[in-house]
C-alpha cells in the first residue's frame, strides 16, 4: 500500500473514532488534507467510498446515520471498536522481539524500540526471563538499506513531493537526470525499488535504488499525475527478471556462480572445465538480468537473447 494512502486511511479512522456525533462527507472532506486535494467532487466521492470499504475490511466498525440535516453521517463508536486486553505468551513475545530487529533504519528503529517498551510495560515477557523463550541469536532476519537514496525517497513518498535524481540504467555508460513523482518503495530479493511517475517520459516507471547516483533532490510542488491505489512494484520487477516467462533459454554458467539463476533452472547439466549448462525460463527482461552476471554467463540460445545480451555488454564497455 502506498504511504500516502495509508496516511489517508489513518486520518479518516482517527476522525471517525474521535467524534462524538456523526460526521458528514462534507465535514470529513474539510478535515482531511488528502480529500481537499481531490480534483473534483466525483474524485473525492470515489476515494472516500474506497477508503471506507478498506477500513471496514481492516475491521473498523463504521456506523451510518441517515437524515443528518439531509445528509448521511458516519462515525466509529469506541465501544464497537474496542479491542480486548492484549495477552502474549512467551513464543509470541519472542516473535515480536525478533520482528522489531528487522528494520535497521534509525527512524524506524526508534519506533520499534518504543513499541516494545510499551508492550513490556503492559506485561509482555522479557527475553531471557523465567518462562520466556531465549533471545534468538543464531537467526536474525534483517532488511538492510545501504542506499543513501532510501531515506529522502521514503520521506518524499510520505509527503508526496516530486524528486530529481541521476539514474544509470544497466545498459547505459552514464547516468541521466530523472524527474519523478514517487509513489512507493518496496524491497524485492534484497534490492530496493521505487515506483513513480516519470515526468519526462509521461509514464509509470520503476527504479532500482542502487542505480541512483548522487543526491536525491526534492521539490516543493504538487504531483501532476494521480497516485494509483495499488502500486505493483514487485510484479513490474518480476516481469523484467523474466518471471513471466513463456519460453526457455539455454545458457552456460560458471560453476559455483549465479545461484539465483540456478534456483530458477529447469535443468542443469555439468560440462567440462568448470562450466554448467542450464535451461531457464525466458521472458521479458531476461537479457538485462543476465548482463548483471558478467563473464560468468554465456547465452547459447535463442539467438535473439544472445544478441540482446551482447548489445548490452557492448554498450557498457563503451562507457
Amino acid at each position: 500500500m502506498a504511504i500516502a494512502k495509508a496516511e489517508r486511511l489513518m486520518n479518516l479512522a482517527l476522525c471517525l473514532l474521535g467524534t462524538r456525533r456523526p460526521l458528514s462527507k462534507r465535514e470529513l472532506r474539510a478535515s482531511i488534507e488528502a480529500y481537499l486535494e481531490a480534483n473534483s467532487e466525483d474524485s473525492f466521492n470515489r476515494m472516500f467510498e474506497r477508503d471506507k470499504d478498506d477500513l471496514r475490511e481492516l475491521g473498523l466498525v463504521i456506523e451510518t446515520v441517515e437524515n443528518l440535516d439531509g445528509e448521511t453521517g458516519y462515525l466509529a463508536g469506541r465501544d464497537s471498536n474496542r479491542l480486548p486486553p492484549l495477552t502474549l505468551d512467551a513464543e509470541e513475545a519472542a516473535a515480536l522481539g525478533l520482528a522489531a530487529k528487522v528494520w535497521q533504519q534509525a527512524r524506524l528503529a526508534g519506533a520499534a524500540s518504543g513499541a516494545l517498551q510499551k508492550l513490556r510495560a503492559a506485561g509482555m515477557p522479557e527475553a531471557g526471563a523465567a518462562g520466556a523463550s531465549p533471545e534468538p541469536s543464531a537467526l536474525e532476519p534483517r532488511i538492510p538499506v545501504h542506499e543513501a537514496a532510501f531515506e529522502p525517497l521514503m520521506l518524499a513518498c510520505r509527503d508526496r513531493r516530486p524528486v530529481t535524481f541521476d539514474y544509470r540504467k544497466a545498459t547505459a555508460a552514464r547516468p541521466e537526470t530523472r524527474q519523478v513523482e514517487p509513489w512507493a518503495l518496496e524491497c524485492w530479493r534484497g534490492h530496493w525499488y521505487l515506483a513513480g511517475f516519470d515526468r519526462d517520459r509521461g509514464a509509470e516507471r520503476v527504479f532500482r535504488l542502487s542505480r541512483i547516483t548522487g543526491r536525491v533532490r526534492s521539490r516543493a510542488a504538487r504531483f501532476t499525475a494521480d497516485v494509483p491505489d495499488v502500486v505493483t512494484v514487485r510484479e513490474t520487477v518480476a516481469s523484467w527478471a523474466g518471471e513471466t516467462a513463456d519460453r526457455t533459454a539455454r545458457i552456460r554458467l560458471r560453476a559455483d556462480a549465479g545461484y539465483p539463476l540456478r534456483a530458477k533452472a529447469l535443468t542443469v547439466r555439468q560440462l567440462d572445465e568448470g562450466w554448467d549448462e542450464l535451461e531457464i525460463p525466458y521472458g521479458h527482461g531476461l537479457d538485462a538480468w543476465l548482463v548483471e552476471f558478467g563473464p560468468d554467463v554465456v547465452v547459447l540460445e535463442p539467438a535473439e537473447l544472445r544478441a540482446d545480451v551482447v548489445d548490452r555488454l557492448r554498450a557498457v564497455a563503451k562507457g
